[in-house]
Parts: C-alpha cells; structure tokens; sequence
C-alpha cells in the first residue's frame, strides 16, 4: 500500500482485526421468503443492507437453506445483483424446490428413477445458473418422503461443481418434529439416523456435507451429543467430507412460538372455520380424543425441555409473563399438561396456544460439546430482522460474538482462536471458498475491527432487537 492514499484511516489501535465471519445457514433469503418482507430480495435499504446480520461481524451469507429456494436461480441472482446487498452471498438450490418441480403435490412417496434424473437435471441447471450446492429440509414437506438414495444421487451432481450439501436433517431428537405419539408410529428416524444419513449421502456421492445447526433436542434426549459426535468423526477419519454447523444457543425456533398442543388438536374434520380455542374446547368434550390431546402435550412438553424450560414470553394474563410452565401450574395446583390446555382455553383465542411460549429444549452441556469441535461451524439460522417485525430469536442478532464472549470466554468449551476459526477459515474451507476467511495478501478484505474486552451479544428473549457490542467495524470487500 506504499503510496496508497485513503479517504478514511481506521485506527484500529488496542483493537483486534478478524476475517469477515461467514455464516453457512442464513434465511437472509430463501424460498419461503416474501419479497419485499424478512428477505434481501428488496429494494428497501434498512433490509437488503442487512443491519442485524452485518453488525454482529458477518461479511458473507449463505442462504436459501431447508431445501427451499426460489426458482429458477438465475432470477434471483439477477435480482440480488441488480439491487445490490450489505453482505457478500452464496446461493443454494434447494432440494425441496427442485423436488416439486418434479413431483408437483404427488410427493408423498419415494422419487422414481426417472424423477430422480429430473431433479438432477435441475440442480445441474442451478449450479450453472450460480448456486454453490444443494440444501435439503428432510424433516420438512416435501423432502420428508425422500429416500436416501434419492437425495445422495442428486448430490452426485455437486462433485463436477465442487459444491456442498447442507441438510437440515430428519430429526434432531429422539423423533422428528412431525411426530406425535398419537397419530404416528413409533421408531426412526433419531438423531443419530439422521446424522448416519448425512453421511452416507456423503460417501455414496464423493461431495462435501454438512449436518446443519446440530443439537440434540428434547429433555429425554440430552447427552446424546456424544455419540452424534463419535459417528461424524469416525466418518471422517474413514476419509468422509463431513462437517456439522450449529448455532450457540439452546433453544430453537426463529419466533419463539412453542405451540405445545398438537395441530390436529385445533383442526375440525369437517374443515369448519373456528378458533383454536372453539375446536381444543370441541375436541376435549370427547374422553377418546382428549386422552390422545393430554399424551401428545405431554410429549410436546418433554420434548420442548421439560414444563420448568418453557417459558411463558406473552400472554393476556400479565402475571403469567417471564414464569415458566411449571411454575405457573403450580401456582395453580394442576399439571403442567393441564396447566398448556389452560393457556390455550384463557388466553388469545385466535392464536394457536393462547400466547407465545418458547422451549429450552436443548442442555447446555451438549450445545458446548458440539462448540467444542474443530469441525463445527459456527451459524445463525437467521435472517433479516427489523425491529417492527416483531419477536425473533436473539440469534439474528447475536450468535456470532456470543460464540466468543459465551462459549469461549466464559464456559471455556473452546479458545477464542478456535471460535474465531469456526466462523471464518472453516466455513470458507466448507464452501470451498479461497480467497476469503483468512487475513493475508491477496484475500479478499472482508474484516471485522473489534474491542475484545466489550465484544458480545446484547438480544434477549424479551428485548430481541438488540445490536451487538464491541464491534467497531466491519468491512465488506474493503
């Protein structure tokens, strides 16, 4: 830079200069997004600039994540550079997208080998078009009916591009989201067959893979972060391109809307319009029915982390709000089971539960052991947030420096070099990114300036909307 001359110097005295952090699960985009709404996809600067996502030191996000992006890739890339971004973007294909493309509303059912040469067509085509891998959501409609080896012929098609698979998996617990014990029956998929999925998707194509924002969900389940762990790494050591990604928190859900009674239990047979409260109450009146409601809640309640890790964040019933369920079953003298059914029967009855709750419903001894990891990634599973859209999870705005200040400085579970490492040279490494993720000549300058004494997440539970502290600068493509 000798002669170089500068519009502005960046005195970065006492300060610590990073790699732009890279976030490999972002929804600053995808599929599902409404233009104009939580999305880049805009042309309203306060969004497309990405103010939540870019102040916690993200430079690059990767986005169009749980098989849902929109189609054809080619428009959306066009759009984005038209309008320009705040932060650099990677696009996938979603697996989903292209697996309606395909099937339409018959998806149901495992793809037939001539679907299966579509689909692979079409990712063929978004991979010209731009995008850099292939995301899945196979515990989502309409990848839920895929078939392994289905999805690990489609990703057959990334190794030409040198692409990477990303797979919200079939389940993060003991069962999948979908379950309920009352309607399904019991067995796979686990955690554990989800993560020995991801894998085999991994050796059977030859591509790089991803097991994306890994925990292990639900009270009955905690602890179990120690054999997801030995099965990815055995697989690596078996020469298998796998990674994982997590982001640091332990809860889930983007809008904190723990719904504990089961969809069905809201829904009349015969498709008549009425509130949620009207049809739980209806659907009570029957013993049959209401012993299948009281057995599904108190697994919803278990797999949420138990009565005493949900909490009660809005409710008409002020005096319910910051109380967990249990506590205010007890100051009731009912079950917690009861005490949900309460919630919903009192409360808004417009509003599925009767108000918002959200579940703890991992432990934070899995979540440091995954952070602890040299392959694990750090992530936000969040996207574009602007104070009048209301309640979102603190990771929008916080998950990146509370990686450091959390996980690093306080719990000790890894040093700040390795959470460092885990949002800048490993995810560039994952999405076969050289020019980025690293400080040195050359390198594109995406960096973050940084006070190492202030540096952490501010967004809480309540108060969401909360900007990062400690973070001076961040420069994208400086």
């Amino acid at each position: 830079l000798d002669g170089a001359q500068a519009d502005r110097i960046v005195d970065a005295r006492g300060r610590y200069v990073s790699p732009g952090f890279i976030d490999i699960h972002s929804h600053a985009d995808d599929g599902s997004a409404r233009i104009g709404g939580a999305t880049i996809r805009t042309d309203e600067l306060n969004r497309k600039a990405a103010p939540n996502v870019v102040s916690q030191g993200v430079t690059t996000v990767v986005v169009n994540h749980d098989g849902r992006s929109p189609w054809p890739i080619r428009d959306q890339r066009t759009l984005l550079e038209r309008q320009g971004v705040g932060p650099n973007v990677m696009l996938m294909v979603g697996h989903g997208t292209v697996r309606r493309e395909v099937m339409g509303d018959d998806h149901q059912r495992p793809a037939t080998d001539e679907e299966i040469g579509r689909m692979r067509a079409l990712v063929r085509q978004a991979l010209d078009e731009g995008a850099v891998g292939i995301s899945a959501g196979l515990e989502y409609v309409p990848g839920r009916w895929s078939t392994t080896d289905e999805v690990a012929r489609i990703a057959e098609e990334l190794v030409p591009f040198d692409g990477v698979y990303i797979s919200h998996e079939r389940s993060e617990g003991a069962d999948p989201m979908w379950f309920w014990p009352s309607q399904d029956d019991a067995g796979p998929p686990t955690l554990q067959d989800a993560i020995m999925e991801t894998i085999e998707i991994g050796r059977h194509s030859g591509a790089r893979v991803v097991a994306s924002h890994i925990k292990a969900k639900g009270a009955h389940f905690w602890g179990s972060s120690g054999s997801a762990i030995q099965l990815i790494q055995r697989a690596r050591d078996e020469g298998v391109r796998v990674w994982a990604d997590q982001y640091p928190y332990a809860t889930s859900g983007s809008d904190g809307n723990t719904v504990l009674l089961p969809r069905w239990a809201h829904s009349s047979p015969e498709g008549r319009s009425a509130s949620p409260a009207e049809m739980l109450r209806r659907n009570l009146a029957d013993p049959a029915t209401e012993a299948m409601i009281r057995h599904d809640i108190a697994h919803e309640i278990r797999r949420r982390g138990g009565a005493d890790r949900v909490v009660i964040f809005e409710y008409p019933n002020e005096a319910f709000v910051g109380k967990n369920l249990q506590e205010v079953a007890d100051g009731r003298g009912v079950d917690p089971v009861q005490m949900a059914i309460d919630l919903q029967l009192e409360g808004d009855p417009d509003r599925r539960g009767g108000g918002r709750l959200r579940g703890f419903s991992m432990s934070e001894a899995d979540v440091e052991n995954y952070a602890a990891q040299p392959w694990v990634a750090t992530a936000s599973d969040g996207g574009i947030a602007v104070p009048e859209d209301g309640s979102v999870h603190p990771r929008y705005y916080g998950t990146f420096p509370r990686k450091i200040r959390q996980y690093a400085m306080t719990a000790g579970a890894l040093s700040v070099e390795a959470a460092i490492r885990s949002q800048t040279s490993l995810p560039a490494r994952i999405m076969g990114l050289q020019d980025r993720g690293e400080v040195r000549v050359g390198n594109w300058a995406d960096l973050v300036v940084f006070d190492m004494e202030t540096i952490a997440d501010e967004a809480t539970f309540f108060e969401p909307h909360q900007h990062a502290s400690g973070i001076d600068h961040v420069i994208v493509n400086g």
